[in-house]
């Protein structure tokens, strides 16, 4: 039993000729809205035939049975006007009062222009104490023209599971930016745990680079710990890359790989900037934050970006972003090594020349007569440009030469330390604990003139006291 739909003028509701209901043509009605009252009074007149169960209705509309009986009343009072939804033209009882919305449009206008969606919604709440849904702060600002809708995303991709526990893989990335609102650019380098995106380190430093970079994983060591693996680009830093698109040469090491060697750690290069993903998107997060907190401070330099990161937002930004590790415990281990001031240098192999100076470019340094070897000329010394830009030149584990970055001479007590898995000795001239754990020791047989070397008495020597030792007794005895 079926009718089609019929309009009058007839304000009462009342059923029609042949059984149909009528509605009210003064009443507008969206043609989706038709559409639902249609199925409506479809399914009503068979339940009411007795062709189906008013249960089964209910089933077929996915409604109660007890909103099937009050659509049932509501038919028989009202008619097919009555299906209607009475919601419209009704103004919402969770609506925001307009001075919130103007309020929330100024401040973004006014103060927070350059912040992001999800940013100025924190801000909102944290600052002012303006709760309002993530969805609705969205739409507003969308809908008001100050913020652009975002692009389609991509095509689908497959992320990457993380690591289960802390120090087993770290992200280093540099992300070049105007950070400080102006029309400088710098690099941000940021070092973060696959396992729970916590950041280790951020500084804002002029170009991302060997220097850099050593200087960013060295801090990391020292607080945290050796870790297991890094990922990374295929920056010249990192790896040495033949041909372009092709893969890293991993028997050729830079800088940067021998100090990870050295050290144990595994170094993984990324193909794409999808497969690093994880730091991608950290580093979109940085671009929309970290510039207007710069700001909101009042930070212009560097060096007040820096110690703002050390200080405060490091912390402030894990505690939003960082997420608690699949299992308990930590990867990370204390490394026993002293000599990361040597491993974490720029270090060149050169020959020393007649006159005993080595030269890299167009700087070169004088070395100075040793007590256990003549003459270093034709020998090979390796040249260490530390991170504080000093320089130290060892020729084996003997550290012959430490310069300032200016080329002048430093003392004896100022050359670092190098203790390593392959004990130490004492240095030639300034008398320093060295390594022989990244150079091959000299083979120096013990002298009586090598008096700075400890060494044990021999075996004649042990004899020859003793025959003075007996000669002496017989002559007493005499």
């Amino acid at each position: 039993m079926s009718c089609p739909v019929q309009f009058t003028s007839d304000l009462s509701g009342r059923s029609g000729g042949g059984g149909c209901w009528v509605v009210d043509e003064t009443q507008q009605y969206s043609a989706a809205e038709m559409e639902r009252m249609m199925k409506v009074q479809d399914v009503l007149l068979k339940a009411m035939a007795k062709k189906i169960t008013w249960w089964s209705a209910a089933e077929i509309l996915g409604v109660t049975d007890r909103t099937m009986r009050r659509w049932r009343e509501r038919i028989e009072k009202d008619g097919y006007s009555g299906l209607a939804d009475r919601r419209k033209g009704k103004p919402s009882a969770q609506r925001i009062p307009l001075a919130t919305i103007e309020k929330v449009l100024g401040l973004y206008k006014e103060t927070y222009y350059d912040l992001n969606i999800r940013h100025f919604h924190e801000k909102l709440q944290d600052e002012h104490e303006i709760r309002l849904s993530y969805t609705w702060v969205q739409k507003a600002l969308q809908g008001a023209g100050l913020v652009a809708k975002r692009h389609k995303r991509g095509p689908h991709r497959r992320r990457r599971p993380r690591r289960v526990m802390p120090g087993m893989l770290l992200h280093i990335d540099g992300s070049k930016h105007r950070w400080l609102n102006d029309d400088r650019w710098y690099d941000l380098i940021v070092i973060l745990d696959d396992a729970t995106s916590e950041i280790y380190y951020a500084q804002l430093v002029e170009e991302e680079s060997t220097r850099t970079v050593m200087a960013g994983l060295r801090e990391v060591i020292e607080n945290k710990g050796l870790f297991c693996a890094l990922y990374s680009d295929r920056g010249s830093h990192f790896f040495v890359t033949v041909k372009e698109g092709e893969k890293v040469d991993k028997d050729r090491l830079t800088q940067v790989g021998r100090a990870m060697k050295e050290l144990g750690v595994k170094m993984i290069a990324a193909y794409s900037p999808q497969a690093r993903g994880r730091s991608e998107r950290s580093f979109g997060t940085w671009q929309g934050r970290l510039p207007q907190e710069l700001r909101l401070a009042g930070i212009h330099s560097v060096e007040g970006a820096n110690g703002f990161l050390r200080e405060k937002y490091i912390e402030e930004f894990n505690g939003k972003f960082s997420v608690p590790a699949e299992e308990k415990g930590t990867a990370f281990r204390r490394t026993g090594r002293s000599d990361l001031n040597w491993i974490f240098s720029i270090q060149t192999e050169r020959v020393v020349g007649k006159d005993n100076t080595v030269a890299i470019r167009e700087r070169m340094w004088q070395i100075d007569k040793t007590r256990f070897r003549y003459s270093l000329a034709g020998t090979t010394v390796t040249i260490h440009e530390h991170l504080d830009e000093n320089v130290s030149i060892r020729y084996g584990p003997h550290v012959v030469g430490h310069f300032d970055r200016h080329g002048n001479k430093l003392g004896p007590g100022t050359a670092p330390e190098r203790r390593g898995k392959g004990g130490s000795m004492e240095a030639g001239e300034n008398r320093k604990q060295v390594s022989t754990g990244s150079h091959t020791p000299l083979e120096i047989s013990p002298k009586s003139r090598d008096s700075h070397f400890p060494t044990a008495p021999t075996t004649a020597s042990v004899f020859s006291k003793r025959k003075a030792k007996a000669k002496n007794k017989t002559k007493a005895a005499a």
